[in-house]
């Protein structure tokens, strides 16, 4: 058996019949870069302590807390801050995040934290 080469995956999608060839050539890159994104770093999971980090809006930068449910293609986790960074988000002019006096430990709002800025506490 021939081992296949860029050359001829190029020389495929060039002449590809439709666009869902070539979205199938797509959607078949994607799995592979999620594949070696995470053999490249430590495997996130839910209830794994974690930092913030290289994030924008730069407020969040250095959170801690512990990590939630990821969204559909792990690419991005839900966050629970602990009680000090959640106490330091409440105190920071920049946020723009309501945090309530009465809570201790608060859940990020929207899609979550991408993977790359998850730094692991607890590996």
């Amino acid at each position: 058996m021939s081992e296949i080469t860029l050359t001829d995956v190029c020389a495929y999608i060039r002449t590809a019949p439709g666009r869902a060839d070539i979205a199938a050539v797509q959607e078949a890159c994607i799995q592979q870069i999620l594949t070696l994104d995470r053999a490249a770093r430590p495997v996130i999971a839910p209830g794994r302590r974690a930092r913030i980090t290289d994030i924008r809006p730069a407020f969040l930068a250095g959170l801690t807390g512990t990590v939630q449910e990821p969204n559909r293609g792990a690419t991005r986790w839900h966050f629970l801050l602990g009680e000090e960074s959640t106490n330091a988000l409440r105190r920071d002019p920049r946020t723009t995040y309501t945090v309530p006096d009465n809570t201790t430990r608060f859940l990020l709002p929207g899609k979550g934290i991408p993977a790359g800025c998850v730094e692991l506490l607890d590996a």
